[in-house]
């Protein structure tokens, strides 16, 4: 018995985003055009996270690489990013501002809730 409680506790936590969710895509590759226009936030929602009905007043779709973000935002798996070689620095070139205040969670990082904008992937460093 201890051994099956061992063995389990050491697997590795499930994926956040089942694979292919997230569509990463070369620079100079257009976004799909079967994704939605992300500059255009989408009306409040209800959405579930950890078991908590949580509002948010963005839900985030398509090319995660421009917009105006604030109050609560929300960033599903299926969203498309900018492909990478070493560092994840997909919003480097992007035209996305995300206002003061805004709480951003991200269904790739386990529904983490980030408060300092999206730092560690445009190489800017939070002061």
């Amino acid at each position: 018995m201890l051994i099956v409680v061992l063995s389990t506790a050491c697997q590795p936590p499930a994926p956040a985003c089942p694979l292919g969710s997230v569509n990463y895509v070369q620079q100079n590759e257009p976004p799909s055009t079967s994704s939605m226009d992300t500059s255009s936030p989408s009306t409040a929602q209800v959405i579930e996270i950890n078991g908590q009905q949580l509002q948010v007043d963005q839900v985030v779709q398509g090319m995660l690489c421009e917009g105006n973000w604030s109050g609560t935002v929300y960033v599903p798996c299926q969203v498309q990013v900018y492909s990478w070689e070493e560092d994840p620095l997909f919003l480097e070139h992007c035209d996305l501002r995300i206002e003061p205040g805004t709480v951003v969670y991200v269904a790739a990082h386990n529904d983490a809730a980030y408060f300092q904008g999206c730092s560690c992937h445009t190489g800017e460093i939070d002061n």
